[in-house]
């Protein structure tokens, strides 16, 4: 009943106001009552302040600056190996496993599509076709800055306008296509073991959503979908990232949302719904094919090559957003 409860109110709260009031009290200086409101969270949701580059609750002038604190040197190690993919945040794993008819599973019997994920850019879904996802969970008390998995060359990033649903486990075992109808930023790299998608998903009091590159990418929150492309690896100005490099962050808690391609990867055995994640532990293994050997008796003496066209997005110029605006979908 009490279940019940609470998701109606999803539906029937004002969750944009709710939002924006939050964030705005977030970002505020009010001395004692910033550290109370700061300490009160804390034990609440028993925060573990040692793992803190400051652990002193006094010392954070906002709530946001407490919230989004960095960890102590050493607090998170990377896992290495270049064929070891680092998990990106500290969390839980909500759901992982394969993209299959373009549907990923979200919990409890709801599936939704990868191409609604994708605000509708089917040749992005294509790239994922048969490939694989993961979804974390990062719960109030959990560190909220987002990790790189690998090493990647950042190819464009996403804003998409939507709802600003709850993501925690309730909810997303009852509101159908959540993460396909809530606020999200995506961002698309280029990896050596082909294209690799983070998302990072809005929620109720999620102030804004950050990445290191563009700093605050919400709010504002005006209702259309923007596009950022970046120029390819070895071109001036792109963005190169390292594993287990910091890319994003939220103020107040949501949902990082991982694709991978086809037969590029193979997550760790020991991942299921619910395990405790914390960035830089080990996430996935690259799959690499190898190259098969030939002899120069097999070798051809010539060799032609041919090419096939396949149908590309058209892009913009590098670092020039374009906007559209959103069309109401009914999912």
């Amino acid at each position: 009943m009490l279940d019940s409860i609470k998701i109606k109110l999803q539906y029937l709260l004002p969750k944009q106001g709710m939002t924006r009031l939050a964030g705005w009290g977030a970002d505020k200086r009010a001395a004692t009552l910033t550290h109370w409101v700061i300490k009160a969270f804390a034990r609440f949701y028993n925060v573990d302040m040692k793992e803190a580059q400051n652990p002193d609750l006094k010392s954070y002038a906002t709530f946001n600056e407490f919230f989004v604190r960095p960890l102590r040197d050493g607090a998170r190690p990377v896992v290495s190996g270049l064929d070891m993919l680092c998990l990106p945040a500290d969390g839980a794993v909500s759901q992982l496993g394969a993209i299959t008819d373009g549907k990923l599973f979200q919990a409890k019997g709801h599936f939704y599509s990868l191409e609604a994920l994708l605000a509708g850019n089917y040749l992005l879904a294509e790239q994922f076709k048969d490939g694989q996802f993961a979804t974390i969970y990062l719960a109030p008390r959990d560190y909220h800055r987002v990790h790189m998995p690998c090493d990647g060359v950042l190819r464009e990033m996403i804003y998409v306008p939507g709802d600003l649903f709850s993501v925690n486990p309730l909810t997303a075992a009852n509101v159908p296509n959540l993460f396909a109808r809530n606020e999200r930023v995506i961002c698309v790299f280029d990896t050596e073991f082909g294209p690799m998608v983070q998302i990072l998903v809005g929620a109720t009091i999620v102030g804004s959503i950050e990445t290191v590159w563009a700093g605050c990418v919400t709010p504002p929150r005006e209702g259309i979908i923007k596009r950022w492309t970046y120029p390819a690896a070895g071109e001036e100005g792109a963005i190169a990232l390292e594993k287990g490099q910091e890319m994003g962050r939220f103020k107040l808690g949501s949902t990082v949302i991982n694709l991978f391609a086809a037969k590029q990867i193979r997550f760790m055995p020991n991942l299921s719904n619910g395990t405790v994640t914390r960035m830089g532990e080990p996430f996935a293994e690259a799959l690499r094919e190898a190259a098969p050997a030939t002899t120069d008796a097999q070798a051809p003496a010539t060799a032609t090559a041919t090419a096939t066209e396949v149908p590309v997005a058209t892009e913009t110029p590098a670092g020039v957003a374009t906007a559209e605006p959103q069309v109401p979908k009914d999912y």
